[in-house]
């Protein structure tokens, strides 16, 4: 992974730097050691390098050309990437299988204004290429200061290293961009997020809200780095105002919050989704938007029991069970039917809505016995999901 600039490397798309993006790259080819390019350290490169190190890649910083060649040596192979290349591993990886050295270009139409270098009349550089460390000896015939990036390739070219061209299906959208300020680099994250979450569930309306948000306003939250932390802060927010609220009896209210929050868990899963997306990490055994979830549904039970009048001599049991059931079957129904009733099933924020309306008029207690009725009939009733 090389750039010169440390502000382009910097930049941000879906939560992450480009040099964060570029090291998920680099794993992904199988690479041992990262050798970025750059005046010196700063904040920034160490705080990449420790993600390296945490990743099992030795990281060095070469400050030029000449301390470039001193780290590698001839029997390596050198996968060098382009300042500001953003780019899908999962487009990357097959176009160098089996290990053998490519410059990977593109047809020049279009490749210059976005930005890359001119290879031939017909060609341009698509970025990235794998090239045999032995070449970088060749920096030595040329001045200090040189472009390392744009002379590596011309080395390569003359040496014979043949060229690629990447298929137009792996640069279609924004899996191949070059991204030079900080305008592209947000233009391109509200690209990448809208082909990550539109066309998602239209039938559940709290998180058809959750996509809605996320793509308008979420590559703000993505570009500033702190998304998914921003939501989760959010959503203990509005179950904290949800509990004062019922606490002094403003039921219909505190329901208003719960579905205010269930929409923010959803936002949520998707920003980290994407946040994960970028990083290269792999879904943890539980996510913290489940744990969220979780502490929604507590606050919905407890806020069921606030609106339902304990009567006189009534056991505690009778007392809990409407609401208890009602939560429990939202659960679990999901894990067993599939489609529209589902969907519904599992929604919180329309959940929250119905139970603020019925709570304006005092009718919690029937409204949660009539759910958990229609839920067990859906079990019934519809096809049980088949297991993959």
């Amino acid at each position: 992974m090389a750039g010169q600039s440390i502000p382009r490397a910097f930049l941000r798309v879906g939560g992450a730097t480009l040099a964060q993006h570029q090291l998920g790259m680099a794993l992904a080819l199988d690479c041992q050691r990262v050798i970025c390019l750059a005046r010196g350290p700063s904040p920034d490169l160490i705080a990449l390098q420790h993600m390296a190190e945490d990743a099992g890649l030795q990281f060095y910083i070469a400050t030029g050309s000449r301390p470039l060649s001193g780290l590698v040596t001839a029997n390596d192979e050198l996968v060098v990437i382009g300042e500001g290349l953003f780019a899908e591993p999962s487009g990357v990886v097959p176009l160098f299988e089996g290990r053998s050295p490519a410059v990977l270009v593109q047809p020049v139409e279009g490749a210059l204004a976005a930005g890359f270098e001119r290879v031939d009349i017909n060609r341009a550089s698509a970025g990235i290429m794998r090239i045999p460390g032995h070449l970088v000896e060749n920096l030595h015939e040329l001045p200090a200061d040189c472009d390392v990036i744009s002379a590596l390739m011309r080395i390569a070219l003359q040496s014979g290293v043949p060229m690629r061209e990447v298929p137009a299906a792996a640069r279609s959208g924004v899996d191949w961009r070059l991204i030079r300020d900080e305008g592209e680099a947000h233009a391109v994250e509200m690209e990448w997020l809208r082909g990550r979450f539109e066309g998602g569930d239209k039938v559940s309306p709290g998180r058809a809200v959750a996509r809605y948000g996320v793509l308008n306003f979420g590559s703000s939250l993505l570009h500033a780095g702190n998304a998914s932390n921003v939501l989760s802060a959010a959503v203990l927010g509005a179950l904290a105002i949800a509990g004062g609220l019922v606490w002094f009896n403003f039921v219909a209210a505190g329901f208003l919050f719960l579905a205010l929050a269930s929409v923010l868990v959803e936002a949520s899963r998707l920003l980290r989704s994407a946040e994960r997306h970028a990083l290269g990490q792999l879904p943890p055994a539980i996510p913290r938007a489940d744990v969220l979830g979780w502490l929604v549904d507590t606050a919905f039970g407890l806020s069921l029991l606030a609106g339902i009048a304990r009567l006189g001599g009534e056991s505690l049991i009778s007392w809990m069970f409407p609401p208890a059931m009602l939560m429990m079957l939202l659960v679990m129904i999901p894990r067993f039917v599939s489609g529209t009733a589902a969907s519904l099933a599992a929604d919180r924020a329309t959940l929250g809505l119905v139970l603020a309306f019925a709570a304006g008029f005092g009718q919690v207690e029937p409204l949660a016995e009539v759910l958990a009725i229609v839920l067990v009939v859906i079990g019934m009733v519809l096809p049980l999901r088949r297991k993959n």
